[in-house]
């Protein structure tokens, strides 16, 4: 499944338009970025509610094409202008990370 059908399918804000082909290999869900960078795998798609630039620190340093940040979180413009440099696309949810993880699982698997 690719970023662009995540988006469609899980009624997702996208913030910019970057790797929307990319095909996602799974998710992740975490806030701590040490976890993320410890357990996270390329290709999957990383849901937070983290908005600060050090998120798509991260999610480049880690090959995540894509961030869903949950509860319309707002992200710095830092991490949007951080975003754009490095071709990762922000999205946005409505709903709390349990509901966009069980979504997207059902999606997936």
């Amino acid at each position: 499944m690719t970023v662009k059908e995540i988006i469609e399918k899980l009624d997702l804000k996208c913030l910019n338009e970057a790797n929307l082909d990319a095909e996602v290999a799974g998710a992740y869900a975490s806030d701590l970025l040490s976890d993320v960078m410890g357990n996270a795998r390329s290709g999957q798609v990383w849901i937070t509610m983290q908005t600060h630039k050090n998120v798509t620190a991260i999610a480049s340093l880690k090959d995540i094409p894509a961030v869903i940040i949950v509860r319309d979180g707002v992200p710095d413009d830092d991490m949007l202008e951080h975003a754009k440099d490095e071709d990762i696309c922000i999205l946005v949810s409505k709903d709390a990370t349990f509901q966009v993880c069980g979504r997207l699982y059902e999606l997936l698997k």
